[in-house]
């Protein structure tokens, strides 16, 4: 078994999971794929098709959209299941580019987060609308004058758990299902004493697959935060 489980949640993305697939498995690292689709285009027959040629790629197949929050957390489920020592989510659309996954890995410990962070020095943003840069900057600010947590970006979906980290989490408090999960994650692990480290990256805008951010779960967001605070006390 490898050390590394790769979570890779997915949504018609048919037309970057196979490449994604291949530039993972490039890299000098051991470790195996999970995808989570939950959409209705060919993305599950091209993961089955990689099954064939590779055995360390995963795929759990759900029946609708039951947002990226809750397929990280099925894949953490998965994971902590087997030998992992530990967990990596990323998008599938190349907005987290895989070979900065060897450099996150050099940080990683067993009770640590390492964020591929958009908002440190180092890092840049290409090609993102200035609607979407405002909204991620009001919402790590809120995030972060009310949660407290010493990072900069909570909203990146580019992390690495170490397996210590993971099982200090109780997953039955969990009450989101989208991107606010990302937060409900980290201030829980935040409460638990686990340390996090951020690491400079390249954020590029989507430009191919389907985006799965809505005006629904921008609202949740913001009125989640209070949510959460309370929830891990």
């Amino acid at each position: 078994m490898s050390k590394i489980l790769v979570i890779v949640p997915t949504y018609n993305e048919e037309g970057t999971i196979g490449e994604l697939l291949d530039r993972l498995l490039k890299l000098d690292l051991e470790l195996d794929i999970l995808v989570v689709d939950d959409g209705d285009d060919l993305t599950g027959n091209i993961v089955n098709e990689k099954q064939r040629q590779h055995k360390n790629i995963y795929l759990i197949k759900r029946q609708s959209k039951s947002g990226r929050g809750t397929a990280v957390l099925e894949g953490l489920l998965f994971g902590l299941k087997q030998d992992y020592d530990y967990f990596v989510e990323m998008d599938a659309d190349f907005s987290h580019p895989p070979e900065e996954l060897p450099e996150l890995m050099k940080l990683a410990e067993p009770n640590k987060v390492v964020i591929a962070s958009r908002y440190i020095k180092g890092s840049r943003i290409e090609n993102w609308p200035i609607r979407r840069r405002l909204f991620s900057h009001m919402a790590n600010f809120y995030a972060k004058l009310v949660l407290g947590i010493p990072i900069h970006d909570y909203t990146t979906g580019y992390r690495v758990y170490g397996r210590t980290a993971i099982e200090s989490l109780d997953f039955e408090k969990f009450k989101s299902a989208g991107y606010i999960v990302l937060s409900e994650i980290a201030y829980q692990l935040y409460k638990n004493g686990v340390q996090f480290a951020e690491r400079k990256t390249v954020f590029v805008n989507r430009e191919r697959g389907e985006s799965s951010f809505s005006l629904q779960e921008v609202k949740e967001a913001f009125a989640a935060v209070w949510r959460i605070k309370k929830e891990f006390k």
